[in-house]
């Protein structure tokens, strides 16, 4: 990376009318040569003479604003392009069967009785775009690092399985077997990038629109980040990312491109598809999308390369001397251009050229043959392999080429830039017979007409596969792969959790606190200490963990190059270029993209990383949930926090901030094991357990959320005699009952568990009902044993009949069962099916609001009082106590009165 006096400075331009000028005359010199140059040589010429003059200036690194557009041609000119090194006519001939046998492949699954479809046209815009990676620029992992990462644009997965058949790494019958995943198994084919169902093949999953661009971003930088701390050698490797130009209208697509550019992140590049068109017809029909990208680009400080056109307009643009047709292409809007694919050379010739007599005569030697092929940049190998070179060279910014497609390219007239192409699965026999002669594949008719059309495959031997092969080798093993090849970590023993067990005595506080206190602990470690990647939205110090910046640091590329305002001070803010803590500033989707990097650093680069990612809980699975979807697929792991939880418990913040059901959206994530711990024990016995099932021995492909709060309790020692099985499966006793004739069962989670202590006691001393008083550490793992055990009973019926854990629990204890906590009811009423007896649960359900902890706990009646009142109801529905009782509990403790109820414990933002 270019170092920060190389870099272009913090301010790139500007305008003179505030800077005195020393030499008016030697100005206005270059004034009047500029107006000779216009009165003389017209606008267009004095217009190029300008933009050699800013490109000049930029080689000798003379600050001037940044173009934020450019003509509508090639950025690289004809003569600078770079000797290609491949053989083009057998690259030719390898792309035209990966053709083939990609849109047959989705053609064949559009069979009878299977219909399960696909997409091709994406593919054939892309192919030469991605054939010029696979056989000159992606590197495999066969030298024992990571080699390039590639995230692969997710409709296009036809064309990289159609390859994948050419080199033998899948076979016929699995080309068949695409996206029918259970049916054909093991040999099923997932219908995108998907790493948890092909954990072998895909890396990145990318066909969530959007979340491609921004997880190859933090890839990259978490490829620097882990290179700058000593823990892989990432230099060898280049991040690719193939998008579409209709992707880029996701805000997550173009929403953290400055973070690229402002670390200098030059082992990225974007390969945008432009083939003008989104699903259902153009994307930009009155603009110019790559016109429109490269402005968004540039102005967020990245290096753009334009690929608009092949070399069949080299020799018009070289005779363009009055600068015609650059006009022509600059005010031709996309919707005409796709149009333009669509028609006949005598169509162009007329609708194009024709409308002025420079335009004609530069066309009139030429057939409308020709015409009709002056193709797109992204088509031509040579012309995509010179902006690839450009893009790995390049220094000190990141690259996004913005290539020139047809969407549909060589699949015939009734597919190639048709607005519906995007939808057609299924080729007609003339489809395919113009097809297989657009490729001059040696397919007889006769294989067309009868039966599903065939596979191509040229043979073994053959001189293409050969060719193959042998670049791959090259470039050190095939790609897409996917290999762990880490080594589980060895764990820390109880020792580091013993800070955590001893509980917190007299002082009060907050269950956030306590899993700081815990991961401080744990980064201390000398096995694992450095392989914990803090990750935070611009809110460490709400956590308490601004205990970290002295000794971990705050990781920046280019270090701290100021004096911090509070260097004085004991935790004062410190950035380094080792540093450990990655704080991402006020962006959830960032920080969840650099999780998903860090998480799944294990496989990217055979090292292990533990993120902790901390953040307040509301605008974590809520605003980024299709991100933690993407961690699920990616196979990534490590810790997820969702502090300030609870919706009564972050006082005076409101609607937006106030978390009732996070824990809920967890629950619909199936790699997800999500906790609501009480008390620092639990959070301690928790975190060991993650580690072991993340990191240890036959680690599992899973990743923990935690929910902590911001009020601060009074935490407990841990008991001699703690139910360590129940804390990690989700339900223990923590207090039994010691008097009263009638006996309850009050479970609560988080920070709801102090609530049914109390209320535990106003139940003995005020009516006489002996309560337990369980922490339900996890609703969610309670339920997902209960419903893994039912599938199985269902499927095995003459088996003994298993019990789920949660009725095992509760299967001897006495009385109704009123279950408590500061999420929605639908939070505990999970696990309502399995309960022994009555059961009812009291939640926070509605939107949250602003007022203190006692009033907002008193309105949702989940307060203690309110507990009682629950327990009592359960008791009369059951016979046991006398309905009078509930008349006078409300009236006894002011039920209906919010500004009756205890304000409660006030402050404690972590």
């Amino acid at each position: 990376m270019a170092s920060g006096s190389d870099r272009n400075p913090i301010i790139i331009g500007g305008l003179p009318s505030q800077v005195p000028d020393f030499d008016p005359e030697e100005t206005q010199e270059w004034l009047d040569s500029l107006d000779a140059a216009v009165d003389e040589r017209g606008r267009e010429r004095a217009r190029y003479l300008m933009l050699r003059l800013i490109e000049r200036a930029r080689e000798k690194r003379v600050a001037v604003p940044e173009m934020r557009s450019t003509d509508y041609i090639n950025t690289i000119a004809t003569k600078n392009e770079p000797f290609f090194p491949g053989n083009e006519e057998i690259e030719r001939k390898v792309l035209n069967a990966t053709r083939w046998n990609a849109a047959v492949m989705v053609s064949r699954a559009q069979r009878p009785g299977i219909g399960v479809g696909g997409h091709i046209a994406t593919f054939a815009s892309s192919a030469s775009l991605y054939d010029v990676g696979f056989n000159h620029f992606f590197r495999g992992k066969d030298e024992g690092d990571g080699g390039d990462q590639i995230f692969f644009q997710g409709h296009a997965s036809p064309g990289v399985y159609a390859r994948a058949f050419l080199l033998d790494r899948l076979s016929e019958g699995q080309l068949d077997a695409f996206r029918q995943e259970k049916s054909k198994a093991p040999n099923g084919l997932s219908s995108y990038p998907h790493p948890r169902l092909m954990p072998d093949f895909w890396e990145f999953p990318t066909v969530s629109m959007g979340l491609g661009p921004l997880g190859a971003i933090y890839q990259a930088r978490m490829n620097r980040y882990m290179e700058a701390r000593g823990i892989a050698d990432t230099s060898k490797s280049h991040v690719w990312a193939y998008l579409g130009d209709g992707e880029m209208d996701e805000p997550e697509s173009l929403g953290q491109l400055s973070i690229a550019a402002r670390e200098g992140l030059d082992n990225l590049t974007f390969v945008v598809n432009c083939n003008l068109q989104r699903l259902d017809g153009p994307v930009r029909g009155n603009g110019k999308i790559m016109q429109e990208l490269e402005s968004q680009f540039r102005g967020a400080g990245w290096n753009v390369i334009k690929l608009v056109w092949d070399r069949s307009w080299d020799p018009l643009l070289a005779q363009d001397r009055d600068g015609i047709l650059v006009n022509k292409l600059n005010s031709t809007p996309d919707g005409q251009f796709q149009t333009y694919a669509t028609e006949t050379g005598a169509y162009i010739r007329e609708h194009f050229f024709g409308d002025d007599q420079r335009l004609r005569a530069m066309v009139e030697n030429m057939t409308d043959d020709q015409i009709l092929h002056l193709g797109r940049g992204g088509h031509d190998h040579k012309k995509i392999y010179a902006a690839y070179a450009a893009a790995k060279a390049h220094k000190g910014q990141p690259t996004v080429i913005l290539a020139q497609t047809v969407k549909g390219w060589t699949l015939g007239p009734n597919f190639e830039g048709r607005n519906a192409t995007h939808q057609m699965k299924k080729l007609t026999v003339a489809d395919l017979k113009g097809f297989r002669d657009r490729l001059h594949l040696p397919i007889p008719d006769k294989d067309l007409e009868d039966g599903l059309p065939p596979y191509y495959h040229p043979g073994r031997d053959s001189e293409e596969i050969q060719y193959m092969h042998d670049r791959r080798k090259g470039l050190g093993g095939y790609v897409p792969t996917r290999v762990v090849r880490a080594e589980p970590l060895k764990l820390p023993d109880d020792k580091a959790y013993a800070g955590a067990k001893k509980g917190s005595g007299q002082q009060k506080i907050a269950t956030t606190m306590a899993f700081v206190r815990v991961l401080k602990d744990l980064m201390r470690d000398k096995e694992i200490g450095k392989r914990f990647v803090p990750i935070a939205p611009d809110e460490y110090r709400t956590f308490g963990m601004d205990a970290f910046f002295p000794s971990a640091k705050i990781y920046n590329p280019l270090g701290q190059q100021y004096e911090s305002v509070d260097r004085e001070l004991l935790l004062a803010y410190k950035e380094s270029p080792t540093g450990q803590m990655l704080h991402d500033g006020i962006t959830e989707a960032g920080c969840t993209a650099s999780l998903i990097a860090a998480g799944s650093a294990y496989a990217t680069h055979g090292e292990p990383l533990i993120p902790v990612y901390v953040f307040y809980s509301m605008f974590g699975f809520q605003r980024t949930g299709d991100q933690f979807w993407q961690m699920a697929d990616q196979l990534a792991r490590g810790f997820v926090l969702g502090a300030t939880a609870g919706r009564t418990t972050l006082t005076g913040e409101g609607l937006q901030h106030a978390d009732g059901h996070s824990q809920l959206l967890a629950s619909t994530n199936p790699a997800c094991v999500a906790y609501d711990p009480a008390y620092g024990y639990e959070i301690a016995h928790i975190v060991k357990d993650g580690l072991r099932r993340m990191y240890g021995e036959n680690a599992e492909d899973i990743f923990y959320y935690l929910t902590v709060y911001n009020e601060p309790i009074q935490h407990p020692a841990e008991p001699s005699d703690a139910d360590v099985e129940g804390i990690l499966k989700g339900l223990h006793r923590i207090k039994g009952g010691e008097k009263g004739e009638h006996a309850a069962q009050i479970l609560a989670s988080g920070v709801a568990v102090p609530w049914a202590v109390e209320a535990q006691q106003i139940l003995a001393d005020d009516w006489n009902v002996k309560a337990d008083v369980w922490s339900a550490t996890s609703w969610n793992e309670l339920r997902r044993d209960a419903v893994e055990i039912e599938e199985h009973n269902l499927l095995h019926p003459e088996e003994e009949q298993r019990v789920p854990y949660v009725t095992q629990k509760l299967q001897g204890a006495e009385g109704p069962t009123v279950a408590v906590s500061d999420w929605m009811r639908a939070v505990p009423d999970q696990i309502a099916r399995w309960v022994p007896g009555t059961y009812q649960s009291l939640g926070a359900d509605g939107f949250g609001f602003a007022d203190t902890r006692g009033a907002a706990r008193r309105f949702f009646h989940i307060d203690p009082q309110s507990i009682v009142l629950g327990v009592l109801t359960e008791l009369a529905k059951e016979g046991k106590v006398d309905r009078s009782l509930l008349k006078q509990a409300i009236d006894r403790y002011q039920l209906l009165d919010v500004t009756a109820a205890d304000a409660g414990e006030a402050g404690g933002d972590a």
